[in-house]
């Protein structure tokens, strides 16, 4: 009987592979999560963004109804819309929470031109961080 040969290349891509998979389920499980839990989230997003002096809002229920639609909507977009939003700013920290990131992104592109929003302060890793201080309990413990 032959010996099955394990080629230095054939470990590396099992191994790729292993990682890609639970990245893939973590991620739906984020962001399934977040969608169950859209309402919560997108107040204490909104609140943390104020506390911390990152948004300067004239209208809280616009702001949180705008995070509200957009964890709604999460699961069911598209790869590459979710990739397109965080493509810029992927570099930010090293292991991204993928919701986090996508929402750093929305704030920084699409809801800083929303009527409610007076102004934006900080960097862009200053607003990463006030969202990932609520999004990081959706994070299996590793």
């Amino acid at each position: 009987m032959a010996k099955a040969h394990i080629s230095a290349t054939n470990a590396t891509d099992k191994t790729i592979r292993a990682i890609d998979r639970k990245r893939e389920r973590e991620r739906r499980f984020i962001l399934n999560k977040a969608r169950d839990n859209a309402e919560e989230f997108a107040t204490l997003v909104t609140q943390r963004l104020i506390d911390r002096n990152v948004l300067e809002i004239n209208s809280v229920q616009a702001v949180r109804d705008s995070f509200f639609s957009q964890l709604k909507s999460l699961p069911e977009k598209d790869e590459f819309d979710i990739q397109m939003k965080v493509a810029p700013i992927r570099t930010l920290v090293p292991d991204p929470n993928i919701l986090s990131l996508y929402l750093t992104g929305y704030v920084i592109e699409d809801l800083i031109d929303n009527p409610a929003i007076e102004d934006v302060f900080g960097e862009d890793l200053d607003v990463y961080r006030a969202i990932d201080s609520v999004f990081k309990v959706l994070r299996p413990v590793q």
